[in-house]
């Protein structure tokens, strides 16, 4: 038995609102679980260093953000956390998914695919905008309702502006900007599958997304 499967009933009921709430703002599903039941893994924070195109362009990515070991001693001192599920509204097709990342910013792609995955990306990003939001509006209700620490994570990274101002190191939307959940170490596809939201990967279809909100 996992640590999310051993919340009681009252904590449960305790946070249906939260629950309900991510369901009226258009979340597929929404569970209370135990931060515990969070993987947190140092080789996810270096998958940002290797494999993403926004390392060091954004102050919500690494490296200007807490370290996996410093965000493990601040999610100790959290008790629960609501994890939300999101459908993409992108579709993936089997043949360009495998390489999305290639086909679309490699100017030598296949003319073909580089169309599917541009497309893709069109969608996912022009879908997903009112994810963040959601999860912010979520962080407001669980603080109005008591949790003043309450704080959302998102998924995927930051896109309120065309261009971060690192120059400066200062946030110029510092109430809306939060940090993706995986550049702060945490492996949210191990984190889902204890959760008992597993997420589908290798993609298939509509990428099914997760986002974590820290309770107080």
């Amino acid at each position: 038995m996992t640590g999310t499967n051993s919340i009681t009933s009252d904590i449960s009921h305790e946070f249906q609102y939260l629950i309900e709430k991510a369901r009226s703002l258009g979340a597929s599903e929404a569970k209370v679980i135990l931060t515990s039941d969070i993987v947190v893994e140092n080789r996810v924070a270096l998958k940002c260093r290797t494999g993403c195109i926004g390392y060091g362009k954004k102050l919500t990515c690494p490296p200007y953000v807490p370290t996996p070991e410093e965000f493990r001693k601040i999610l100790s001192e959290y008790t629960y956390a609501l994890l939300v599920g999101f459908i993409s509204p992108a579709h993936a097709d089997e043949d360009v998914i495998c390489s999305i990342y290639r086909y679309w910013l490699d100017p030598k792609a296949p003319a073909d695919k580089k169309e599917k995955a541009t497309q893709f990306w069109t969608d996912h990003f022009n879908g997903t905008g009112s994810f963040a939001p959601v999860m912010l509006e979520l962080e407001r209700t669980a603080f109005n309702a008591g949790n003043a620490l309450a704080l959302a994570l998102i998924n995927g990274s930051c896109r309120l502006c065309k261009t971060c101002n690192i120059k400066e190191g200062i946030c110029i939307h510092p109430t809306q900007a939060r940090i993706p959940e995986h550049a702060l170490g945490v492996n949210m596809i191990k984190t889902a599958e204890k959760a008992g939201m597993p997420i589908k990967f290798p993609v298939q279809g509509h990428p099914e997304l997760r986002a974590l909100l820290l309770i107080d």
